[in-house]
């Protein structure tokens, strides 16, 4: 784990997010914690639909921590990829960081209203704050480097863009050995290396590559074929290897969900399946990302949904036997 980025001077004025989206702006007065609370809710609930949906099937009184965490991750990858050139995301994320200090140095300050919320969820479930700077390092590496040579190289940018993650929801649960928190790393690399087959399309638009150069010139394919849709044999043999690769990854980290107590479990386990079902479909797509990018069907989502029900179910019945 990378210790924490240092400090970067700025001052904790109530503009000192200029420049990123408006609704994430410092408001001039500090929240309640049950404001703080409700918008946290708001931004897991409106901006990504599997997340909110997944934190159903958590005991309700975990769900405003996964939500404190949830809004930290949202905010500090807008204030990467929402704004409008490299020079500001940098200074934001960096502004951003600084908050993040103050939220464990002199919370008293705090003003935005994730570090109101999530302060009492850093307290309560001792967080340390390297992680979450080292999720900021993903973040502001993705305005620097755009490029990806090896395997090694893209598994190491999910060290810091979604291990810590998984760390965290671990450590939320009460969970904080290094056993349980290495199979939640191959989980979570794998679950990141999925989303970047997914959206090799979307991210060349944007001037990035995650597929590994390594790979491209094993399998003979050219530097323009992403950005020109130019899919041939040879894109779908690397596409293959890649995602069996990240399958393996996904199936060694899977031992994860007979560690933890049920109700977590039914959680990781939607997640993990989740990974599997993107994996799946670019299999379904005979490893060609760039007609389209591989979707999760409705179908399979209420299959998943339902399965994860279901489990939910058995595991109260099973509690209310012991009990008995």
């Amino acid at each position: 784990m990378s210790e924490p980025l240092a400090s970067t001077g700025e001052t904790f004025a109530a503009d000192s997010l200029d420049g990123a989206p408006a609704e994430y702006l410092t408001p001039e007065d500090r929240p309640t914690l049950d404001e703080a609370r409700a918008w946290c809710h708001q931004l897991a609930s409106s901006h990504y639909e599997n997340f909110h949906v997944a934190t159903f099937f958590l005991p309700r009184r975990m769900r405003p921590h996964f939500e404190g965490l949830y809004a930290f991750c949202r905010v500090s990858d807008d204030l990467g990829d929402e704004v409008c050139d490299t020079a500001t995301a940098l200074r934001l994320l960096n502004t951003w960081g600084g908050l993040l200090d103050q939220c464990y140095d002199a919370p008293a300050q705090s003003r935005h209203p994730v570090f109101v919320a999530l302060r009492e969820t850093i307290v309560a479930c001792d967080l340390p704050r390297g992680l979450f700077h080292d999720l900021l390092r993903a973040f502001k590496q993705d305005q620097v480097k755009t490029h990806y040579d090896t395997w090694d190289e893209a598994v190491e940018y999910s060290r810091y863009s979604a291990n810590p993650v998984g760390r965290l929801v671990l450590m939320v649960c009460g969970y904080r050995d290094e056993a349980r928190a290495l199979l939640s790393d191959k989980v979570c690399t794998a679950l990141q290396l999925a989303n970047f087959w997914q959206d090799a399309v979307r991210d060349s638009e944007i001037g990035r590559r995650y597929i590994p150069t390594e790979s491209m010139l094993r399998f003979g394919v050219e530097e323009g074929q992403i950005e020109g849709r130019v899919f041939t044999p040879e894109f779908g043999a690397m596409m293959h290897e890649l995602v069996e690769r990240t399958r393996a990854m996904l199936h060694q980290g899977s031992a994860l969900c007979i560690t933890v107590d049920d109700e977590l479990r039914v959680t990781l386990d939607l997640f993990r399946k989740g990974g599997e079902a993107v994996l799946d479909g670019i299999a379904a797509q005979n490893y060609d990302v760039l007609r389209g990018r591989p979707v999760v069907t409705r179908r399979k989502k209420l299959m998943l949904l339902g399965g994860a029900f279901l489990d939910k179910l058995r595991t109260r019945q099973a509690a209310g036997v012991r009990a008995a």
